[in-house]
């Protein structure tokens, strides 16, 4: 029972893993919390339905297309919500993070137009394909879903640290002026970031998906919210941080509901968010700066 458990919340820690990195990506290099994130893996999932469950394609396909459509959303989100914010004159440094709010509050009206209301089956048999060891029952999306999300931190970091465009978007993240004027394309790293971080909620998306069996409108706000309690409680754009953190949210999350009371799982992340904030206000992996602030 509790070797299942612990796999049920490295699982379920993953999922948030993959979630909050893409929080991790944006904040790292705009400096403002991304609002939208949350809807934008909520149409990843709805993609992923519309793929296997209404066309009848394979999971790999519903794969691509995810990435595909979060990736456009990306892209629109940065052009026309974060970009015409940017650099201007009086605009409060809190306008960009109103601006996603008032994206995920669009997206998630426009999901229930596209989509409808309610909950919509995630039917998938690579779901269902499961191995038994002992008394232990671990199905194949389990072992997918941790795979994916160390096999992303991993690339994540080597692309930040090792290429050349890893090195522009730190140096972006570092001081955006100074980093145009050294000759990076900071318009075109900014978007791509976006972009990235958005492909990346559509992949968690999917994996929520065949993980649960079911997907509704609602789903992006709660994965939002948590997604910001893990990088603040890992640390504000640490990559390994973001990774840690959705690991201890989902095991925290997962005994609680064994072992506890269900009613105070999603309590949960929020508590973190007040104890980590007191206690270490640069989160589990972060470092302060000269100033002593995070």
């Amino acid at each position: 029972m509790l070797l299942e458990q612990i796999i049920n919340g490295i699982t379920l820690g993953s999922i948030y893993a993959i979630v909050a990195l893409g929080f991790t990506l944006v904040f790292g290099v705009l400096g403002i919390i991304n609002m939208a994130h949350g809807e934008i893996f909520m149409f990843g999932a709805f993609i992923g339905v519309t793929v296997t469950s209404t066309l009848g394609l394979p999971i790999w396909m519903a794969f691509l297309a995810a990435i595909a459509a979060t990736a456009i959303l990306g892209y629109l989100l940065e052009q026309f919500a974060l970009r015409p914010l940017r650099g201007k004159k009086g605009v409060s440094h809190l306008a960009p993070l109103i601006s996603t709010i008032g994206v995920s509050i669009f997206l998630e009206n426009l999901s229930h137009h596209l989509f409808g209301a309610g909950n919509h089956p995630f039917k998938s048999s690579f779901a269902e394909i499961h191995y038994t060891i002992g008394s232990i029952t671990i199905y194949l999306v389990q072992i997918l879903i941790f795979v994916i999300s160390v096999i992303l931190m991993i690339a994540l970091s080597y692309w930040l640290s090792k290429t050349k465009a890893g090195k522009a978007l730190r140096a972006t993240a570092e001081n955006l002026e100074t980093a145009s004027i050294l000759g990076v394309n900071t318009k075109q790293i900014i978007t791509l970031t976006v972009i990235i971080a958005s492909a990346m909620g559509g992949i968690a998306g999917i994996l929520v998906g065949m993980a649960f069996n079911s997907v509704n409108p609602q789903m992006g706000l709660s994965i939002g919210l948590k997604g910001l309690a893990i990088i603040i409680l890992g640390g504000m754009g640490n990559v390994k941080g973001a990774m840690a953190g959705g690991l201890i949210l989902g095991l925290a999350e997962t005994f609680i509901v064994a072992y506890g009371d269900s009613g105070y799982r999603d309590a949960i992340a929020f508590i973190a968010i007040i104890v980590i904030l007191l206690i270490r206000p640069q989160g589990l992996f972060g470092k302060k700066t000269s100033e002593g602030r995070p």
